[in-house]
């Protein structure tokens, strides 16, 4: 049970709700992680901020499974259960793709790198080794692409420690966690 009551979108502060709308409008419902993030409209906003030009950096699919196995490694079930929905109904993957993200793996080579990379920035703290990041750009990815990684991180970060610090009741069907 969440360590804080989660404010309905009418409870919520009134600058808020053009941004709740929208996410609502996304998903096809207001989830808790945003309602609670409400509650500070500057964190939403920051939240959104990060998210949004993020939302462009690599492929959708790409995205989800690094949200997946950061969202393992930052240990929010929450999380893993909404990015398991966004991967399976948005991004259209299959559930082995996202089990396998889960454990910081992929059947295509240059994606488990990237997840691997992403799933050590998030366990190190951003200290990786000189030879971690030669592995990424050899895989063909760009410097670009390495710092967009590095930001889905924090990004997904951010919206991990809110959700582990208040145990945020999980709103996502988890029947389909794999």
């Amino acid at each position: 049970m969440s360590r804080v009551e989660i404010p309905s979108r009418e409870n919520t502060p009134p600058e808020t709700h053009e941004t709740l709308d929208a996410i609502a409008k996304r998903f096809g419902f207001f989830p808790n992680l945003y309602r609670l993030t409400a509650i500070s409209p500057k964190t939403l906003a920051a939240l959104v901020g990060i998210q949004t030009p993020l939302m462009k950096a690599l492929d959708l699919k790409t995205r989800e499974r690094i949200a997946l196995v950061v969202s393992e490694v930052n240990g929010c079930p929450y999380c893993v259960a909404a990015h398991t929905f966004v991967a399976l109904n948005l991004a259209k993957d299959s559930p082995e793709e996202i089990a396998l993200a889960r454990k910081g793996q992929s059947t295509d080579s240059k994606i488990r790198v990237i997840i691997q990379f992403a799933a050590k920035v998030a366990e190190m703290r951003g200290h990786v080794s000189e030879d971690e990041i030669a592995c990424v750009r050899e895989a063909g990815y760009s410097d670009a692409e390495i710092i967009e990684v590095i930001g889905l991180v924090i990004q997904f970060s951010l919206t991990n420690y809110i959700n582990n610090v208040f145990d945020t009741d999980i709103d996502f069907p988890t029947d389909t966690l794999v």
